[in-house]
């Protein structure tokens, strides 16, 4: 059975130690970068009242900031590969705290567009991407625990700021709470110092590594092998020597080659579709369940059972993707829990009555628990950890377009028909549309690297057949001149 996918990072890591610190923090770090922006819903009624805008106006407070992050994505990815994890969390966390300090003065609605939606959304960005791409730095075998134990951070905080958030609001009103909120986001600030650069002297890889067959390794070995037989023979052109100094220049900042790689290119095709339907079920069912005649009350626990049910499976998914069974092709766990997605929607409508919508959001939390769980590792796992960085960083610039869009999409829909059932079955389409597509593109994917293992193997025992018999036609030459 192949092992997982090598990190090439030129160093073993560590797999453990100060390596779950680093997880502490990560963990910290995401869950305010994807909780915070659903969390602040909460002060959305007297701010529209206060700055007497409409709903679709101040609706944008949290998507703005969402889509500054994701947009920050490459920025982000050139500060980490420039600077480290660790300054640019720090960074981040000043960000989005000076962000909701100066929005609790705001005066216009435009106000907390640029403070909440602009800083505060960048400064989350900074938190995100050195998160994700630390951990990768820390851990190869246990890569996708560590992975889904960070993304735990996800529900919990957003379970834990909700509370809060209606605490803080009934005891000081929306600016009051602003600057409080500040003040915690500062902890992102503490989150960053954990996340100390890995001591890549501690255990230096072998020169020889054993050959391997999964994910970006087996690409990176049949390239290496491609490059040496090249070489060897001369053939490199004046053209491929212009391209490299001039994608050197450039991988210095972001690796833009990566549009070049095979598995790349169908996890970002994939994903595209899939974040169209992605987050509009979630934004929905509340409202869903009042249009069903269901109390606020009621309704609203129904998030709670989703987060909860979320909370369990994203550690619980990151114990199974970490099998021996699961790793060497954890891509097909993921497409998995993308169609996982897809059925759940699209039976949703079915659901009669309160308790058929609770098993709806028991089951839909299990399947965005574990989706989320594996965004990043099936990434890491196709690209490398090396990689990872500048990977993240242009794969969320490009989802900022259907992260900004498929609610409001998702919205028309119930406008249009005038009920919610014809907006689950398509956020459905997006999902199982995307999962099936993962299924054949991955099976062709691991169907070539296979190819791809075996041809770099074959060329690097012709090349040590050809060194031994060089070798031996000089030894024979120089057995008569010594006899002689």
């Amino acid at each position: 059975m192949p092992p997982a996918a090598a990190t090439n990072l030129g160093y073993t890591p560590p797999d453990g130690g100060w390596g779950w610190a680093v997880v502490l923090g990560a963990f910290i770090s995401i869950g305010f970068s994807y909780a915070f922006p659903k969390s602040l819903t909460i002060y959305f009624k007297e701010i529209q009242e206060y700055f007497s805008v409409s709903y679709s106006q101040i609706a944008w407070v949290s998507s703005v900031m969402l889509a500054s992050m994701y947009a920050a994505g490459p920025v982000s990815s050139i500060l980490v590969n420039r600077y480290g994890s660790r300054p640019v969390v720090l960074v981040g966390g000043v960000m989005v705290s000076t962000g909701m300090v100066l929005a609790s003065f705001g005066t216009t609605i435009i106000h907390l567009y640029l403070c909440i939606g602009v800083i505060g959304g960048f400064g989350l960005a900074f938190n995100l991407q050195p998160a994700l791409t630390i951990i990768g730095t820390y851990f190869h075998h246990k890569r996708p625990l560590a992975n889904g134990l960070a993304m735990t951070g996800s529900p919990v905080v957003l379970f834990t700021l909700a509370p809060l958030n209606q605490f803080l609001f009934d005891c000081f009103g929306w600016r009051g709470s602003f600057l409080i909120l500040g003040s915690i986001l500062l902890h992102c600030c503490i989150a960053g110092a954990l996340m100390r650069p890995v001591n890549k002297n501690a255990q230096l890889k072998p020169k020889i590594d054993p050959p391997e067959c999964n994910g970006a390794a087996a690409e990176e070995a049949a390239a290496a092998a491609v490059d040496t037989t090249a070489q060897s023979d001369n053939l490199l052109t004046e053209e491929t020597e212009k391209e490299s100094r001039s994608q050197g220049c450039v991988h210095k900042f972001i690796d833009l080659s990566l549009f070049r790689h095979r598995g790349f290119l169908i996890y970002l095709i994939g994903n595209v579709v899939m974040f169209i339907g992605f987050f509009a079920p979630v934004v929905f069912l509340a409202p869903y369940a009042r249009h069903q005649g269901i109390d606020e009350y009621s309704a609203a626990f129904l998030l709670s059972i989703f987060a909860l049910a979320d909370m369990f499976i994203r550690p619980a998914t990151g114990f199974i993707g970490n099998t021996k069974w699961i790793r060497p092709r954890i891509q097909y766990f993921f497409s998995f829990a993308v169609s996982y997605n897809g059925v759940c929607h699209l039976l949703c409508p079915l659901a009669s009555g309160y308790s058929g919508l609770v098993v709806y959001a028991v089951f839909f939390g299990l399947a965005f628990g574990m989706l989320s769980a594996l965004l990043f590792e099936v990434l890491m796992d196709l690209v490398g950890a090396h990689r990872f960085s500048s990977a993240v960083g242009l794969v969320t610039i490009i989802e900022c377009g259907p992260v900004l869009l498929g609610p409001p999409l998702s919205g028309a829909l119930v406008d249009i028909f005038g009920d919610y059932k014809y907006m689950y079955y398509a956020c459905g389409v997006f999902m199982l549309v995307p999962g099936i597509f993962f299924f054949i593109m991955h099976y062709y994917n691991y169907k070539k690297l296979d190819e791809e293992h075996r041809q770099s193997v074959a060329a690097e025992m012709r090349t040590c057949d050809e060194a031994v018999q060089l070798q031996m036609s000089q030894d024979d030459k120089a057995a008569p001149e010594t006899d002689g």
